[in-house]
């Protein structure tokens, strides 16, 4: 493609999504062309009023060079439908984006960029894992107002998928998407976060550190909204096409019946990728969302060896595997991993049925939690890892 400043102008315009671009370009060929045009001939190919009002009243004030400079200027990346980069995946579904903008890299040594497109001709790839947007990758995704429960089946989930060289795509959003993102982030994995918005509106705003550990060699986070965009409610269902458009599969861990997460399922089962739901407790509100996906066709999973034999991947040793085989439990420690088995707990009641002081307790729990055998979930309430 060439012409790209035009492009990026023409991109920039509200309400050119990439339908309507795309029959932009299938017109006039040329991007350039197309930014030049006059009025009749965009009417020619049913662009709206309002929209061609607005793209010729930007005309008048963007130059799209120095708008393509800027852009570079941010540190941000783009990446469009006719660069052979381009994720294959998400070519293969119904309306890809003409264009990703991005920031972040898979790799934390040399990869080089030129005018947004990676070329890995000098890349030494981080952890010999993850080199590209084509490498498997799953979609993590669920409610924002998460339970203990939610936030322990998330990480549960995510640190495994990670550990089998997965990689993880969810929305850099509140709850459920954090969770797998932070989660594969201190794992040392490579995770990739689709935004609502344009990458310098970060939203919620409290994850903007989050973005930032991600673009700092654990991944991408990426837009189909120019950069300056803001976050906007009907943005999202945009959003989740292109989580589960990247991805090999999509796991939700917890949603209510009305989560904007079921969107993201629905959308990966249209798209016929595989899809994953954890069942919850039967008495939350939250476990009716993956429980209307099972009864879709999703398929109900109880483990991460699960979902990775559905999708023919053979991990190597987990780090709790080898964990396990290098640290000797103390008897303390046994008894607390075979009480929370099946349940979470408090810590009252670990003490109460351990019959053991408060003391000792405590002490056994800080400890495991450092070495990742059990979760603190808040409040004084535990679970197994």
């Amino acid at each position: 493609m060439n012409n790209i400043p035009y492009l990026l102008a023409l991109h920039s315009i509200d309400g050119l999504g990439p339908i309507r671009l795309k029959a932009i370009l299938d017109y006039f060929k040329n991007p350039k062309i197309a930014w030049e045009a006059n009025q009749m001939e965009f009417q020619k190919i049913g662009i709206p009023k309002n929209t061609l009002d607005l793209l010729i009243e930007t005309r008048k004030n963007l130059d799209p060079q120095k708008y393509l400079e800027d852009i570079q200027k941010m540190g941000i990346k783009w990446m469009t439908i006719f660069d052979e980069d381009y994720p294959k995946l998400l070519r293969e579904i119904y309306d890809p984006p003409l264009v990703l903008y991005y920031k972040g890299t898979f790799n934390r040594s040399s990869a080089s960029y030129y005018k947004g497109t990676f070329n890995r001709s000098s890349a030494s790839y981080y952890k010999g894992q993850i080199n590209s947007w084509d490498d498997k990758a799953i979609a993590v995704v669920g409610t924002r107002k998460m339970t203990g429960y939610g936030k322990a089946v998330t990480a549960q989930f995510t640190k495994e998928l990670s550990d089998a060289g997965l990689m993880i795509v969810s929305g850099l959003a509140r709850g459920v998407d954090s969770e797998a993102h932070w989660t594969t982030v201190k794992g040392g994995g490579q995770t990739i976060a689709v935004l609502g918005g344009g990458l310098n509106k970060i939203f919620p705003p409290e994850n903007q550190k989050l973005a930032d550990e991600i673009i700092n060699g654990h991944g991408i986070i990426t837009a189909e909204f120019p950069p300056d965009y803001p976050s906007l409610p009907g943005n999202f269902p945009s959003r989740n096409r292109i989580i589960s458009g990247l991805s090999l599969a999509t796991l939700v861990t917890e949603a209510a019946e009305d989560s904007g997460s079921l969107i993201t399922a629905r959308l990966a089962l249209e798209q016929n990728r595989e899809v994953f739901a954890v069942p919850g407790p039967v008495t939350s509100n939250l476990s009716k969302g993956p429980i209307d996906l099972i009864k879709e066709g999703a398929r109900v999973v109880f483990s991460p060896a699960e979902i990775l034999d559905e999708l023919g991947i053979r991990p190597g040793m987990t780090s709790q595997g080898k964990r396990l085989s290098q640290l000797e439990l103390t008897e303390d420690e046994k008894k607390v991993l075979d009480i929370l088995e099946n349940e979470q707990l408090h810590i009252d009641e670990i003490c109460r049925k351990l019959n053991l002081p408060a003391a000792v307790i405590s002490g056994t729990l800080l400890k495991m939690e450092i070495t990742g055998y059990v979760q603190n979930l808040g409040s004084g309430m535990y679970c197994r890892v």
